[in-house]
């Protein structure tokens, strides 16, 4: 078991019971208390459900719009040409180009947090399926990032729009905003990951689907929320 530093005991003591499951409202109060870091934290939400990835009839994926943001930057690059191409550059998306930014990410120039594509740029775009499939980029018209309106998912990826996905052992997790947000900000991106992870509940899953739920802060502690209340919401 790995040693705990200075900080880690001293906030391990406070807390006291880490078995203990929190309200919403009681779990951000206390991020805030133990928030001593010189940058903005993010707010973070881990999900553990009740399905087994492996099996199609139980994948979790989607999308959703934070109403209040992610107080990120979020870069975004468009496969586009002609006036899609500047309709794209008129949203604010951080790169524009066809043959041109496929060679750009070949050579290694990936720093993008969503890549967008117009249908009859996906010739250009598949041949990056082993650049950008491990990073999670690939476009998918399924989550809206194959489309030919790309000034409204410029928009959605700058405004607040956040990919989820499970991961292998049933994990689901995602920023949902700065600890510099209003207790109301978070409270309200919180409220819509969890309404989105519910509606995504696919055919397969079995028995209990939301089976534990905690927030925690970039160097804050994981805390264990109440998931009866979310279920019954």
């Amino acid at each position: 078991m790995a040693k705990l530093n200075k900080k880690q005991k001293a906030v391990a003591e406070k807390l006291g019971d880490n078995q203990k499951v929190y309200a919403f409202d009681e779990a951000l109060a206390v991020l805030r208390e133990f928030a001593t870091s010189k940058f903005d934290e993010t707010v973070e939400i881990a999900l553990n459900l009740g399905v087994d990835p492996r099996h199609a009839d139980q994948m979790v994926r989607g999308m959703v719009s934070l109403p209040s943001g992610t107080g990120k930057n979020v870069r975004v690059a468009v496969f586009a040409k002609g006036d899609k191409a500047e309709e794209a550059t008129a949203a604010g998306a951080d790169k524009v180009g066809a043959e041109d930014l496929m060679e750009d990410m070949q050579a290694g120039n990936l720093d993008y947090d969503r890549v967008i594509a117009t249908p009859d740029m996906m010739g250009v775009v598949g041949r990056l399926g082993k650049v950008l499939g491990p990073k999670g980029l690939m476009p998918n018209p399924k989550l809206g990032t194959v489309t030919p309106n790309v000034t409204q998912a410029v928009a959605d990826a700058k405004g607040g729009q956040v990919e989820f996905r499970v991961e292998k052992a049933g994990i689901v997790h995602s920023g949902i905003g700065k600890l510099s947000f209003s207790d109301d900000q978070i409270k309200a991106n919180f409220d819509a990951f969890v309404d989105a992870i519910v509606k995504a509940k696919p055919s397969g899953a079995k028995g209990k689907y939301m089976k534990r739920v905690s927030l925690t802060s970039t160097m804050g502690p994981g805390l264990k929320i109440n998931t009866d209340a979310l279920e019954s919401a």
